[in-house]
């Protein structure tokens, strides 16, 4: 490894417990070594309740807007008014983040979050109805997300050590992933016996919550010299720095490729409509959309196997290969549960992915530059999924769902190992 992409002495700010080595199941489970520490677990219980409440959220707005328009149209423009904020304002936040105290800004973007959520609430409760508040408290809801996930993902390397932030990427993953698949199911359930708004409603509640958890954080000023302003100078010098370290480069192109040519979802009405129709069209439509978040919840559960890694280039190289493998196989199977199998499989590879990827930028980053690295992969993780929707919406018009979908994954395969081969940073990339 190239020592001069990396920093180890402003990282080394908790201890490492040292641990037994585990054998026989409980090498196979998750490794809880980070939980251990009094200010992370505080930090991921707080997400364990937020992961939830986010979602209700998420399907309460779309919900909600369909229910004034009767257009889906106009559910599509609510996304849009959401992503252009959120990328906007996640550049921005990273590069605030390496400027100011991130328990701070942590505390004042949360509560922001938190208020947009009552607001959300107020105007369902009173029966508002308006598209164009809908979309304005979208967009000031996703703004305040933009500011707060690099501050929040480049606090963990302050809080965990340099050996167990694989653990703590997967263990914060793997919440998130069950939120995903546990948080839309519980909002199709409480849509019917307390109403939508309520779900807006819980969502602040939880909130206060991740307050709480942040204000008994300690506190996270910059390390050594910090920029004094955070402007447009300074996120240049973001991807001034990604542009001179080719591992952290690399980390995000294997998320883009895996994603604009290997994430198939906007495919799945089709496939559902088309190829398992037989199972029922609706039942095939949940189990396609639950089975990428399904995988990664139970590679997380069971990444005790590769947390302690120290390959993590070869591991990034390996789940994105799998990745595409996987979503190859979904393409060319016509049968329901072997599609499930191929795309857990493709969730698992998912979060080996997330977890290596995560650490790379965590610690090969100095911690001057952690937040707009963390600003950047935050437009990336949000961004590439939407452009595979256009790429993969296109394809499956031009050449049917399942060879767009086999075309993207074997794709992925082959640009994966191509960068690979060229570049060999991210092979060779190691703790």
């Amino acid at each position: 490894m190239d020592t001069s992409e990396s920093s180890t002495t402003e990282r080394d700010t908790a201890p490492d417990p040292a641990a037994p080595p585990r054998r026989g199941w409980r090498r196979w489970a998750m490794d809880t070594r980070p939980l251990r520490i009094p200010a992370y677990r505080r930090l991921w219980t707080s997400t364990i309740v937020t992961a939830v409440g986010s979602q209700l959220t998420a399907v309460a707005v779309p919900k909600q807007i369909y229910d004034v328009t009767h257009s889906s149209a106009w559910v599509g423009y609510a996304s849009l008014a959401g992503l252009v904020p959120m990328v906007a304002f996640a550049l921005w936040g990273g590069a605030v983040a390496d400027t100011v105290d991130r328990r701070k800004l942590l505390l004042v973007t949360n509560c922001g979050i938190a208020v947009t959520s009552l607001l959300f609430w107020a105007q369902a409760v009173t029966g508002l109805d308006s598209v164009a508040v809908l979309m304005v408290l979208l967009a000031l809801q996703q703004a305040f997300f933009g500011l707060n996930a690099p501050a929040r993902n480049a606090s963990i390397a302050r809080l965990v050590p340099a050996g167990q932030l694989p653990a703590a990427n997967a263990l914060g993953s793997t919440v998130m992933q069950t939120g995903l698949v546990a948080g839309p199911l519980l909002a199709g359930v409480l849509i019917p016996v307390i109403g939508l708004p309520e779900l807006y409603l819980i969502d602040a509640v939880a909130l206060c919550v991740t307050v709480w958890a942040v204000f008994r954080l300690p506190a996270l000023p910059p390390l050594g010299e910090a920029a004094r302003r955070a402007g447009v100078r300074e996120i240049a010098a973001g991807f001034r720095y990604i542009s001179r370290h080719k591992v952290l480069l690399l980390s995000f192109l294997a998320d883009i490729v895996a994603m604009v040519f290997g994430m198939p979802r906007a495919l799945f009405p089709q496939l559902a409509a088309q190829t398992y129709h037989s199972w029922g069209e609706g039942l095939a439509l949940g189990v396609l959309f639950a089975g990428i978040p399904v995988g990664a919840v139970l590679g997380g559960l069971f990444s005790g196997v590769f947390s302690r890694a120290r390959r993590h280039g070869w591991m990034v190289i390996g789940a994105v290969v799998g990745w595409g493998v996987a979503i190859a196989g979904f393409g060319l199977s016509g049968n329901l549960w072997a599609a499930l199998a191929f795309l857990a499989a493709a969730g698992v590879a998912d979060m080996v992915s997330m977890v290596f990827r995560g650490a790379i930028l965590l610690s090969a980053a100095t911690d001057e530059m952690r937040g707009r690295m963390q600003g950047v992969f935050t437009v990336v993780v949000a961004g590439g999924p939407r452009l595979a929707d256009v790429l993969h919406g296109t394809a499956g018009s031009a050449f049917g769902p399942r060879a767009a979908v086999a075309g993207g994954g074997a794709l992925v395969v082959v640009v994966m190992l191509v960068l690979a081969a060229a570049v060999p940073a991210l092979r060779q990339y190691r703790i």
